[in-house]
């Protein structure tokens, strides 16, 4: 398989974006007309997810032919088995279907790509909030404002606040064992938000702690992920262990993502 390492991450940035930004137009376009079905798991599905996973396959796959992708539609289908060594590409065309359908805007399109099964790099997209971010780990991370913005504005995590935290939690899985965990810390205050835009608040510095207590896939995290660490952020089990990706389901069974140490 072919192996990526940062500076080809950084060639191929640009390109990657723009593929993210297309993606999101053809959500946008698709905004309220959605009929909804729902998957073997018990997901939802629109049209919206399958489109976006369209473009961006298609675009991946013209800009770098033979580097593997998977992503979360094509998987519903039979799951794929990523290389233990070498690139890949994960994709999430619309992560925060449920949000999408109930008309927020706290949805995102996740583009990652990892080598010998780690986060690498990561692009995200919110497109009705026409925010992107993106970041290579050991090159830093940057935000875009609007969709068709020139100029990126650099992003990190901000020092641990000396009162008052700010920890996500999700708005449509949050279980017991995460509530258990929140419950817990002393000085916190909890904020609900859809999606993988968890990650990035996180990463520009706009929050402290994102905790996860239950499963969730490689292609809902790895994007989110990649941007973090890049962030100068982290992510690990409950238990501080890194977490592993390529699982024989394609599952994280829990997380915890932090900005400062």
């Amino acid at each position: 398989m072919p192996t990526l390492d940062a500076a080809a991450c950084a060639a191929l940035m640009d390109d990657l974006t723009r593929i993210t930004v297309d993606a999101a137009k053809t959500i946008l376009g698709l905004a309220g007309t959605h009929a909804v079905r729902n998957k073997p798991d018990g997901s939802p599905v629109t049209a919206a997810d399958e489109a976006a996973e369209a473009v961006i396959c298609e675009g991946i796959a013209r800009i770098l032919p033979g580097v593997p992708i998977i992503s979360e539609e094509r998987a519903a289908q039979g799951p794929p088995r990523p290389p233990e060594r070498g690139s890949y590409f994960l994709v999430d065309p619309l992560d925060g279907t449920r949000e999408f359908i109930a008309g927020r805007g706290e949805y995102t399109t996740n583009i990652a790509l990892l080598t010998d099964r780690i986060p690498i790099l990561g692009v995200i997209c919110a497109p009705a909030l026409t925010e992107i971010w993106r970041g290579i780990v050991g090159e830093g991370a940057d935000r875009y404002e609007d969709l068709a913005a020139k100029q990126s504005l650099p992003i990190h995590v901000r020092p641990r606040p000396r009162n008052q935290s700010i920890v996500l939690v999700s708005r449509s899985h949050l279980d017991a064992k995460t509530q258990d965990f929140v419950g817990a810390l002393t000085g916190a205050r909890t904020t609900s938000s859809g999606s993988s835009i968890k990650f990035c608040r996180i990463a520009e510095g706009k929050a402290d702690l994102y905790p996860r207590l239950a499963p969730t896939h490689d292609w809902d995290i790895a994007a989110g992920h990649a941007i973090l660490v890049a962030a100068g952020g982290s992510l690990t089990t409950p238990d501080g262990e890194p977490v592993v990706y390529g699982s024989k389901t394609l599952t994280i069974p829990a997380f915890v993502a932090r900005g400062s140490a």
